[in-house]
């Protein structure tokens, strides 16, 4: 299951030629990054909770680091006032991408066929094209300005004159060169050689402060997983620095002290329960969700019954 079609079929493909959940994952993961590139990435990050058929439970933070340069006042104005688009638009906004070296180390762990294998589908996707779902359409018409801002001095593929439709077909040879030189060096393709060059000039070309040094020495991390119960069943989630598992747990626990079923699907009283536990969860979140390498975020406390 995933958010595009195409990615899903890919990933059955791999499943049928032999190779595991993790082979599946990964060869997902690079086709999101070519047909749904509103989500699907190679230039962020992201997290990986994971149960093996031997019942070994893990989970892997890939998510994007700040560069070694970035500073607690980068996103202020001269009086000290927030300036919120700095933090996402631009060349400030960008992390220093974890998701290659994440999917790679995953499948250094548990996968079992080639990597090269699980890279192929993407380039093919890439390079020879894919129809645009009504969504995909709609929201690259829906940032033709914000791309255009943000890439001045040139046209960025995604920008069209006369917007796009569902049904097109859009190419991204630049795409599949990249996706090309990670197939055959792994993560060494992006965080080193031309594709780690091209990063590094357009930083420096957009005053942005990820440095090759950024780049070589990002590392994933695996954390233990966050493991909860919900009405006798267990739950097996992401611990910080994502916020989700947190949540979904606090969510979970507050919901079980009523009797949803009997309010019925979305009637005023099962929204208004919902909707009263989401503000408090996402309060807390606020408040004390944070990078645990940074701060101490109190999880026990956050979940625990009696709170």
């Amino acid at each position: 299951v995933s958010a595009h079609p195409r990615a899903s079929q890919i990933g059955a493909d791999i499943l049928k030629k032999g190779g595991n959940a993790f082979d599946a994952a990964v060869a997902v993961h690079f086709a999101l990054q070519v047909v749904f590139p509103e989500a699907g990435n190679i230039g962020g990050g992201g997290f990986a909770v994971i149960r093996t058929s031997e019942g070994e439970l893990a989970s892997l933070d890939f998510r994007e680091k700040a560069p070694q340069s970035a500073s607690r006042d980068m996103y202020l104005d001269g009086d000290g006032n927030v300036v919120s688009q700095k933090s996402r638009f631009g060349h400030l906004a960008a992390g220093v991408p974890g998701s290659v070296a994440g999917i790679w180390e995953l499948h250094q762990k548990y996968g079992a066929l080639l990597w090269k294998e699980l890279v192929a589908p993407s380039i093919g996707l890439s390079y020879f094209g894919y129809p645009l779902t009504e969504l995909a359409a709609k929201n690259f018409n829906d940032k033709q300005e914000a791309f255009s801002e943000a890439n001045i001095g040139y046209t960025p593929w995604v920008v069209r004159e006369g917007g796009w439709s569902a049904g097109d077909s859009v190419t991204q040879k630049e795409l599949a060169a990249t996706l090309g030189y990670i197939a055959d060096k792994g993560r060494d393709g992006f965080y080193k050689g031309i594709v780690a060059d091209q990063i590094v000039k357009e930083m420096q070309r957009g005053r942005g402060l990820i440095t090759q040094e950024d780049l070589n020495s990002y590392e994933p991390v695996w954390r233990d997983p966050l493991i909860g119960q919900y009405r006798g069943k267990k739950v097996i989630s992401m611990p910080p620095p994502s916020s989700g598992g947190v949540a979904l747990i606090q969510l979970l626990k507050g919901a079980e002290k009523y009797n949803m079923q009997e309010f019925g699907h979305n009637s005023t009283k099962s929204v208004h329960v919902m909707t009263e536990l989401e503000r408090r969860v996402y309060a807390d979140r606020a408040t004390y969700l944070g990078d645990p390498d940074f701060v101490q975020v109190p999880v026990d406390d956050l979940i625990c019954d009696a709170y």
